[in-house]
């Protein structure tokens, strides 16, 4: 009998599993299928637990939300079967911490207050364009160069100002960045990784909901339930501005304040990449809007 793979039951957990199931094909673990229709996109239960060691049984309720502890024994070898990298792993191993102690009370939706020494700090990144995020990627403060940066995004509302929602919802994000593809890859992995701890958070769970909804782009990649941290890259921009440039960026976590981070582009001084960087910064300080860059 086919698999049902519409259930929007169970955990997180759970949820997490099923979706890195669907995306192991039987090759890339070395099994032998023979002929005929294959119904079931990926591993089948039964395959996986085969693979992990464990009862069909006994995954099929862990993947329904049936079963909330798993030991760290499983928990590692379902990691090994799926083929998981280390960030997964680690995913996994939240995860299951988790729904061994899962409170169904929301968490609170984090301050959006910048601390003053804060917004000085971004000042004295100029002309980096430099801003900080909360944790569902709300824009908090800003210089000149890093509201810039996204083009259109001042015309947005204050409280409107999302980096994901920015690249899914602004007709000019797909035109700012050539490697858009992955840049929102990347952005959702970063938000399943969030939601998947914390999936209770009301500013999570209504972004995602809008999101959903709006783009069917992050409808898809939402699926996949990919996961992956923050790495130091460069990104090329197609400003409209200051024409394409390609800067290094720095995220980080702001000690002492409720999960917000710190994103920073930088430039080779010399470079005509940092001269762009700093038109930009030149041109958007003259902005009445980019004056505005302490934030709410």
């Amino acid at each position: 009998m086919a698999e049902q793979h519409k259930d929007t039951g169970g955990s997180e957990l759970g949820r997490f599993l099923r979706a890195r199931r669907t995306q192991i094909t039987p090759a890339d673990v070395g099994l032998t299928i023979g002929p005929g229709v294959r119904r079931t996109p990926g591993l089948r239960r039964e395959e996986l637990a085969t693979l992990a060691g464990v009862s069909i049984d006994y995954y099929t309720r862990l993947e329904r939300g049936k079963e909330t502890r798993p030991g760290p024994g499983v928990v590692d070898a379902l990691a090994r079967a799926l083929r998981l990298d280390d960030e997964e792993h680690q995913h996994l191993r939240e995860l299951a911490i988790r729904a061994a102690r899962y409170a169904p009370e929301p968490a609170p939706t984090p301050s959006r207050t910048v601390r003053p020494h804060l917004k000085l700090l971004l000042e004295t990144l100029r002309p980096s364009p430099a801003y900080i995020v909360g944790r569902s990627m709300d824009v908090l403060a800003w210089n000149p160069g890093g509201l810039a940066l996204y083009a259109g995004l001042e015309d947005w509302p204050l409280k409107q100002r999302n980096l994901a929602r920015y690249l899914f919802l602004h007709p000019a994000a797909r035109d700012l960045f050539p490697d858009w593809d992955n840049s929102v890859r990347g952005c959702v992995a970063r938000l399943r990784a969030q939601a998947g701890t914390d999936p209770d958070a009301p500013d999570l769970t209504n972004l995602v909901g809008e999101l959903l909804l709006k783009s069917a782009d992050f409808a898809k990649l939402w699926e996949r339930y990919e996961v992956r941290g923050r790495r130091h890259i460069h990104k090329t921009i197609n400003h409209p501005t200051v024409g394409t440039l390609t800067l290094s960026a720095q995220s980080m976590p702001l000690e002492g304040t409720p999960g917000q981070r710190m994103s920073v582009y930088l430039a080779e001084p010399g470079t005509p990449d940092h001269d762009a960087m700093v038109l930009l910064d030149m041109t958007a300080s003259g902005q009445p809007a980019a004056r505005q860059h302490q934030g709410p």
